[in-house]
């Protein structure tokens, strides 16, 4: 059988080898999330929260026909600066790795990699999920569909909040995923601590929230968990402040037919204009908190497993 094409960062390499807890963290809000030099400097960040709660970082992404599982100084600088990048879901991350592409992996994706890899912990922003108006477009993202069929639990603030939430959750349930909500019982909205809907779980501590990934696994249960960690309160955009703004950005895109692949980094981009760059400093601050919870998650597996 053929090797599978990963290599490791020395790190990532020696984590392995010993045990040691290790977080993924995908590499799409480095190419396509924000500019250089400040994409290059939230990766960096990203890395040392997880360093400073006690794991090891893997930042993933495709390069040379190998998926890199942690990247040298050199490389991330590198894929941080690179472009024409491609954005891999499960549907493009062989066609990329058999072209020799550089690729840069969304949620789906990266949990692919981690699973390969044997890493348990995955931190991300937010996840993809139901579009609104999903009812005519057909317009649901893979990461519902990996979560429910791939062993990883992934932390993120809950979905992004330019997305169909109820609907989301919907989906989450008809295919199984067990969705935790960390330290309350409502199920946050990314920029904003609560969606106004209930989260079907609830668990306060990373202990917990590891008894569960184990259990799952000694039970054969396929699929991972999404732990929805709120987005601190000081960095929040609370709902009756974003909400309008979404609307808005949502009305423009249409009026435009932007559709599709486009409609995210669409929305982000005008999200971030009317909010005067506020979104993009919440943003930030979710993915820096969701890199600490998801160390303290792999290092409660780790000692447990």
């Amino acid at each position: 059988m053929t090797a599978l094409p990963l290599s490791f960062a020395p790190e990532v390499a020696d984590a392995r080898a010993e045990g040691a807890p290790i977080v993924a963290l995908e590499s799409t809000i480095i190419t396509h999330g924000m500019p250089y030099p400040q994409n290059l400097e939230t990766a960096r960040r990203v890395e040392v929260e997880v360093r400073v709660a006690g794991a090891v970082p893997a930042t993933i992404a495709v390069m040379g026909g190998r998926i890199h599982v942690g990247l040298t100084g050199p490389e991330l600088d590198a894929l941080a600066q690179a472009k024409a990048v491609m954005k891999l879901s499960r549907a493009d991350l062989a066609a990329c790795l058999a072209a020799g592409r550089t690729g840069a992996t969304t949620v789906a994706a990266t949990m692919i990699a981690a699973s390969l890899a044997g890493i348990a912990v995955f931190a991300t922003g937010g996840i993809g999920g139901v579009h609104r108006g999903a009812e005519s477009s057909f317009d649901i993202s893979a990461d519902l569909r990996e979560l429910a069929e791939t062993p990883v639990t992934v932390v993120a603030a809950g979905a992004k909040a330019i997305l169909d939430l109820p609907k989301t959750l919907e989906v989450l349930e008809t295919l199984g995923v067990p969705v935790i909500a960390y330290g309350q019982d409502a199920f946050p909205a990314f920029w904003s601590r609560e969606s106004g809907l209930a989260a079907p779980l609830r668990m306060d501590t990373p202990g917990a929230i590891a008894a569960a990934h184990l259990m799952r696994g000694r039970l054969g249960l396929p699929g991972g968990q999404l732990v929805a960690n709120p987005i601190p309160a000081a960095a929040e955009i609370p709902r009756e402040t974003i909400d309008p703004l979404i609307e808005a950005a949502l009305a423009e895109a249409a009026a435009q037919g932007i559709a599709a692949k486009a409609v995210t980094p669409f929305l982000l981009g005008r999200i971030f204009e009317l909010t005067k760059g506020r979104s993009l400093d919440a943003n930030i601050a979710l993915v820096l908190n969701n890199a600490r919870l998801g160390a303290e998650i792999a290092t409660a597996i780790s000692s447990a497993a």
